[in-house]
């Protein structure tokens, strides 16, 4: 099981919690809505939960709850600019379908 990070995603998430101040790494998880099923949940976290499984990689950790791991084992997050458009990417070969919009997925 793993999660991990490009590097260009590593940078972004260390200056975000820089100019917060403060956060021990990065939560993501997955909640039920969207036309296909689910859609990624991405918050900075203040701390380690006792159920969170944690994963490191580029100085950066990244916090899952066990539900969401079955759904994200295995994503690359990304982070990319193209043109005026800008944000994280979740590279997860767990999904089968995405809907039109690219918000939500189902595996």
């Amino acid at each position: 099981m793993a999660i991990t990070l490009t590097a260009a995603a590593a940078e972004r998430v260390k200056t975000f919690i820089d100019k917060r101040g403060n956060g021990v790494g990065l939560r993501l998880a997955v909640k039920t809505t969207g036309c296909s099923g689910m859609a990624y949940v991405m918050e900075f976290a203040d701390q380690i939960e006792e159920d969170d499984v944690v994963f490191e990689d580029q100085g950066v950790k990244v916090l899952i709850n066990p539900k969401s791991l079955v759904y994200l084992d295995g994503t690359e997050l990304d982070y990319a600019k193209e043109g005026l458009n800008e944000g994280f990417k979740f590279n997860n070969p767990n999904v089968k379908d995405m809907c039109g919009c690219g918000e939500s997925f189902n595996v």
